[in-house]
């Protein structure tokens, strides 16, 4: 007998704004590029890719691709998708630098 699996999502787990902004959190403290793009795009799909990308001024299709695996967004996308979300972005020393 095979057993069926689905794909795990985790925007399906992404239910409240405090979960969505700590994941995100995460991913921007880390600073991977591709986990950033894949952290904000997770985020969208749990609050509707439609409705961020029209609160983000862009397509769904732009958004979708930008946020994609070969995606780059531009410095624009970013921050209206953050601004859409009902998020901000904040800068601080690294904890390397903070003592220095």
């Amino acid at each position: 007998m095979v057993l069926a699996t689905t794909p795990f999502d985790a925007a399906e787990y992404l239910r409240t704004d405090e979960a969505q902004a700590e994941f995100l959190a995460i991913a921007f403290e880390e600073g991977d590029e591709g986990e950033i793009k894949r952290a904000l795009a997770t985020v969208a799909r749990a609050r509707g890719m439609t409705e961020i990308a029209k609160s983000a001024h862009v397509s769904r299709q732009a958004l979708y691709k930008s946020l994609g695996p070969d995606g780059d967004p531009k410095l624009s996308t970013l921050l209206g998708v953050v601004k859409a979300l009902g998020m901000s972005i904040s800068i601080r020393p690294h904890e390397d630098r903070a003592s220095g």
